[in-house]
């Protein structure tokens, strides 16, 4: 497969669920290749219209769309057959079938799941509190946090904080430096914390720490990159999970998704004990 098809992602929204869509249907496809072309907050047939004939330059365009309004759906889906074009609704069925399992009509109102509720406050509450708690920055009211992640330089702690923020956690992360890095008032907390070590092994962490200063063109001292010092650091890591019973979570092959998920995971069966 030589030709690279040019998708059109065409949302009444963000367009951050259809994006999501996309990348888990790419990722089953190893010799796809693509060109993507994002088009948000798309409302009416006139702006419609004008991505079409965009798309239709194009010979080998591929439409994906999430739009709530069925009259909108239904014009894009016409004149898509009209041009040849493949169109595809990533919702459409799912929610004509949940309306029938539910005996419900569906609100087809844009951005409904954007609606600033309980919820979205929630979110964002879980967001300032982990930035005012990334890397170890605050540790003196842990108790109020949902998830406290531990581990060395480069074990995806702050990427993985913020992923569970966006998701509602109040995070904390806090680094590994020495076997003295555990915060006292997390050993002795009351609460049933949910605690977490983050691991990686040694020569994957090595390639990430040498790329990180490649790319940042940062200066760090030899011990940081050298494969003797790090194996010892990822030991005493280990050890000091170990020695109070918290879960260890290998991120060495997993992206950040995966790990938050592992996470959350953890958290939902440490709650509900």
């Amino acid at each position: 497969m030589n030709k690279t098809y040019e998708v059109y992602l065409i949302s009444d929204s963000t367009g951050e669920t259809l994006d999501r869509i996309f990348l888990a249907l790419q990722a089953q496809f190893s010799r796809f290749k693509y060109k993507s072309h994002q088009y948000a907050f798309t409302r009416t047939k006139n702006q419609t219209t004008k991505i079409l004939e965009i798309c239709n330059k194009n010979k080998d365009s591929i439409i994906l769309y999430t739009i709530v309004d069925t009259h909108l759906a239904q014009f894009l889906v016409a004149k898509s057959k009209e041009k040849n074009i493949p169109c595809f609704g990533v919702l459409d069925d799912l929610i004509s079938r949940f309306s029938k399992l539910l005996h419900q009509k569906a609100s087809h109102i844009p951005s409904g799941q954007h609606v600033l509720d309980q919820e979205y406050y929630k979110r964002i509450e879980a967001i300032q509190f982990t930035m005012n708690h990334d890397d170890g920055k605050i540790i003196k009211d842990l108790e109020k946090a949902d998830v406290v992640l531990l581990g060395i330089s480069r074990t995806s702690k702050t990427p993985t904080s913020i992923y569970l923020a966006n998701r509602g956690y109040k995070t904390c992360n806090i680094p590994i430096i020495n076997k003295d890095s555990i915060p006292i008032n997390l050993i002795k907390n009351l609460k049933p914390l949910c605690v977490i070590g983050l691991t990686v092994e040694p020569p994957r962490l090595l390639d990430i720490r040498k790329n990180r200063m490649n790319f940042m063109n940062e200066k760090r001292p030899n011990s940081y990159t050298d494969i003797e010092k790090i194996q010892l650091e990822v030991e005493i890591a280990k050890n000091l999970f170990k020695k109070y019973n918290w879960p260890i979570i290998d991120v060495s092959r997993k992206s950040v998704e995966e790990t938050a998920a592992s996470v959350i995971k953890i958290h939902n069966i440490i709650h509900s004990q």
